[in-house]
């Protein structure tokens, strides 16, 4: 059985020092090679595993016979951000872990083939134009990918769409959570470009709860509001000196220099601080960006603490491997306790316990126990947390009927 034909990637050692993308994409033969292992199974397990039911056997017979354009207008017809979902799905949880040839080999490299079909289209801009549309106008709080998709396929259907982002770029997450050097903002804003060919009309500055109310948009004539705010609130520890200077939320830290290009400073207008010796604390792919981004910015070292094993964490395997290639050290089955500030409240050092995991908790995952007496401390300028998130509270706050949930986002 053959061997999959893995991504190229840049060195470590010389990509850990720019925000250029990490992957640099399949070439035509390694494409076809990869395309021409799949067995074309009559049923096919991988759809089952997707969360928008690509029809994955279906754009990858296209691409084993080197035609991207039809292969991409398989993908589109569930999918209207292949090039970003090629990018940061996490496939090997889904399609490809579903595999045929998972069992006894190495699945089809899935989310590879994919961002290849769609950023074929892309350099081609080989896209549909906007189908006339039906005069029902609906409005999508929100830009992030839930609005994005939402919008997309609303607009198939014919649909009026007008999206309404409280930020002044579209994107939301996307835009403001993964870094550049993960998915490029000059792939994102060709995505959007697509949608707006297909009708998609996009207000940005404009945060509906505020500028707006909801009760206006339906008084303006939209005849239903779709909700996607994101999860924009972070979760912290609640323990002494989370609110030391230096000691940065994952959603701040990434919004300055992801959204507002802080790593262009003085080119762009804002501002951030580089840590020397950086401390992130999570296991997530919020984690591991903000562990990677903060390598890129200057620091001598970048620790991770998170409180089970590697084994546990939730962020993508690809991400972890390459987070660890670049540098990155990981401390497991540690838990923060206290963060220590010197005389002028800057964070000088985290104070850890050492954890042992005991039984299973709701998340399914064996539950961390403190180990007494195991107490040290790590020294450190600069600290990230990235513990989660909750959905953004604000607009339902703000709009009689709508409850805020507690749902945490890692």
């Amino acid at each position: 059985m053959s061997q999959k034909v893995k991504m190229p990637e840049r060195e470590p050692k010389i990509r850990k020092k720019d925000f250029k993308q990490v992957n640099t994409g399949y070439t035509r033969d390694e494409m076809l090679k990869e395309a021409k292992r799949c067995l074309q199974c009559k049923n096919p397990s991988c759809s089952r595993g997707c969360p928008v039911e690509v029809d994955i056997s279906g754009f990858i017979k296209y691409l084993a016979v080197d035609n991207p354009s039809q292969a991409v207008k398989v993908l589109k017809q569930k999918n209207n951000l292949p090039a970003v979902c090629g990018r940061v799905c996490p496939q090997e949880n889904q399609c490809e872990k579903l595999c045929i040839l998972a069992k006894k080999g190495e699945s089809i490299c899935i989310g590879n083939l994919e961002r290849y079909a769609a950023d074929a289209a892309l350099e081609n801009d080989d896209n549909s134009a906007a189908d006339e549309k039906s005069g029902v106008k609906i409005a999508v709080v929100g830009s992030g990918p839930a609005g994005l998709t939402c919008g997309g396929d609303l607009l198939k259907m014919e649909y009026n769409v007008t999206v309404y982002e409280s930020l002044h770029s579209a994107g939301g997450v996307l835009r403001y959570g993964i870094p550049e050097f993960r998915l490029p903002k000059e792939v994102l804003d060709k995505e959007i470009d697509n949608l707006k060919k297909l009708g998609m009309k996009i207000i940005l500055n404009t945060f509906i709860g505020r500028t707006k109310t909801v009760k206006e948009l339906f008084n303006e004539g939209y005849k239903a509001v779709f909700i996607s705010v994101g999860a924009g609130l972070p979760v912290f520890p609640g323990i002494e000196g989370e609110n030391l200077n230096h000691v940065y939320c994952s959603n701040e830290f990434l919004v300055r220099v992801n959204l507002m290009r802080s790593f262009d400073f003085p080119d762009y207008d804002t501002p951030i601080y580089r840590g020397k010796n950086v401390v992130v604390v999570g296991g997530g792919n919020t984690a591991m960006d903000s562990a990677r981004t903060a390598l890129r910015l200057g620091a001598e070292s970048v620790k991770l603490i998170y409180r089970r094993t590697e084994k546990e964490m939730p962020a993508r395997e690809e991400e972890r491997l390459h987070a660890k290639k670049e540098g990155i050290e990981f401390i497991v089955l540690t838990n923060p306790v206290k963060f220590i500030g010197d005389e002028k409240k800057f964070v000088k050092a985290v104070e850890c316990i050492k954890v042992e995991l005991g039984d299973y908790d709701g998340s399914g995952r064996k539950h961390p126990q403190e180990i007494k007496e195991s107490n040290y401390a790590i020294e450190t300028d600069m600290v990230i947390l990235a513990l989660g998130l909750y959905p953004n509270p604000v607009l339902p706050l703000l709009t009689e009927g709508l409850i805020p949930t507690n749902m945490v986002i890692l």
